[in-house]
């Protein structure tokens, strides 16, 4: 078979999530199908390159094997076949598979599969894997039949569709896409340029910064190893390789680990500086490190001590101190408190507006992302800020910009060109946007609540002269009647 097209691959992909519907809860469909589709996809890649090597070489099959033929090693009895073939104890199989295909490619794919315990007859009977793996066996994932571009796309399809079903939890992986590429058109990240991001969650801001480079005629050569992200959990982590590797990219770093804690990129005793920082970190985390900032040996806390129970600022400060000196610019995602706040996150704010860095502040609509009906914000800020951005903040109300959904809201591509010309105009827009200078902002007790500077277009109601008569009668009319009311119960009462 050739050229799977998009809608059948995800509709194959969702059938495989029901498979497991009943036994495995919702929140964990993803721990178990990204393993087997990537699976999946590296021994079908093996078995095309294998043919095309064995061609090559008139039959040699000790040439065809050898590692410099192929992307990924697969060991002996490690294949999806030899899985297939497997009657009982089929978890037990599957899990040597896997941990033995890491171990085969300790550069790229160590601990790629996750800690998904496969071995639970309890959850996962060998009837229900039988029934997984002959429906992950229906087709071919070479790159033939499917090219990265259109797999990624499938990838990341099944990707939303958990983030849908398991709504709360899913605010912990992943952002929507529309916001991502809001961030990534305002960065404008160019080819050759690194990328980081410090809380990535399932990979999407770092995929779309890359696509972007591609859509924009940058050559994607140029990006190998600029790619870079931290996740803290080992499933997610895992998933943002997987989807990486799905969409084609190469030479890469993600890493698991707690970021505030335990950063994994430096240089020497500083931390390591990109071009582009870009997060959707996890909204006012409690628990977040304070024991380790107090002295923080990056030196983290150079505007100041966030609160022990909102790690907002701390992000923002691990981002900044990640920024390249002259290129680096960032766009981080954050609850609209970090604009008011007072006490600690009060004085923060006003030493990062005193270093003359923050260049936008963008206030989302509601309830655009998973886990909050909050609505959000996007800090945009440059270590170099344009001559005629300097000592000056732009603030967006971009509040009306989603289409209202029944479970959620949606930013459509319309309303992210919208807001990213109006940052890129950098102008005032009556009742949408404003560049206000850093002396009204510090007169305001460096308070960055966008009401304070961009007051709503009030629409005046047209009616005659007659209509509002009318009016006045109706409100007194109710007026007496609710005095009467209010009369008869102070009788009663005496």
């Amino acid at each position: 078979m050739s050229d799977i097209q998009l809608s059948k691959l995800e509709s194959w992909l969702w059938e495989s999530a029901n498979i497991l519907r009943g036994p495995v809860d919702a929140a964990d469909f993803k721990t178990y199908i990204f393993p087997l589709l990537f699976f999946k996809r590296i021994c079908d890649v093996f078995d095309e390159e294998l043919a095309a090597a064995l061609k090559e070489s008139d039959g040699d099959v000790e040439y065809a094997r050898f590692p410099e033929n192929h992307r990924f090693q697969v060991p002996e009895d490690c294949h999806w076949e030899d899985i297939r073939q497997k009657a009982s104890n089929i978890g037990h199989a599957l899990q040597k598979a896997l941990r033995c295909i890491e171990q085969a490619n300790p550069d790229t794919l160590h601990g790629i599969f996750g800690d998904a315990q496969w071995t639970n007859k309890d959850r996962l009977s060998d009837k229900l894997l039988k029934d997984l793996i002959e429906h992950f066996s229906k087709y071919k994932l070479t790159n033939i039949n499917c090219k990265a571009d259109v797999l990624g796309q499938a990838y990341e399809y099944l990707i939303k569709k958990f983030a849908d079903l398991t709504n709360k939890k899913a605010g912990e992986f992943y952002t929507p896409r529309a916001v991502v590429a809001l961030m990534v058109k305002i960065l404008a990240p160019q080819a050759g340029e690194t990328i980081y991001d410090p809380a990535c969650g399932t990979g999407g801001m770092l995929l779309e910064a890359l696509h972007h480079v591609k859509e924009h005629g940058g050559d994607e050569n140029l990006m190998l190893g600029k790619l870079y992200g931290q996740e803290k959990n080992l499933t997610t982590s895992a998933i943002a390789r997987m989807n990486l590797f799905m969409h084609g990219a190469e030479d890469f770093l993600v890493e698991r680990g707690d970021t505030l804690r335990q950063p994994a990129f430096y240089s020497g005793d500083s931390l390591a500086v990109f071009d582009c920082v870009i997060a959707n970190p996890p909204f006012s985390l409690q628990k977040w490190g304070e024991e380790v900032w107090i002295n923080d040996p990056y030196g983290r806390n150079f505007a100041g001590l966030p609160p022990a129970k909102s790690g907002d600022f701390a992000w923002v400060q691990h981002m900044i101190k990640s920024m390249a000196p002259r290129t680096g610019r960032m766009a981080v995602v954050l609850p609209h408190g970090v604009l008011f706040r007072m006490s600690k996150e009060g004085k923060i704010r006003q030493k990062l507006l005193g270093m003359d860095i923050l260049e936008a502040v963008i206030g989302l609509g509601p309830n655009l992302f998973y886990g909050t009906g909050l609505a959000a914000c996007i800090l945009v800020f440059r270590e170099t800020k344009p001559k005629a951005h300097r000592q000056k903040v732009l603030f967006i109300d971009a509040s009306k910009e989603f289409k209202k959904g029944r479970a959620q809201n949606e930013l459509m591509p319309e309303h992210v060109d919208n807001i990213h010309r109006w940052y890129e105009s950098y102008e005032d827009v009556e009742g949408i946007s404003r560049a206000v200078a850093l002396d009204e902002i510090r007169e305001n007790d460096f308070n960055l609540n966008i009401p304070r500077y961009v007051e709503p277009v009030i629409e005046e109601e047209s009616i005659t002269i007659d209509e509002a008569i009318a009016n006045l009668k109706k409100s007194l009319q109710a007026a007496y009647a609710a005095e009467d009311r209010l009369r008869s119960l102070l009788v009663k009462k005496g």
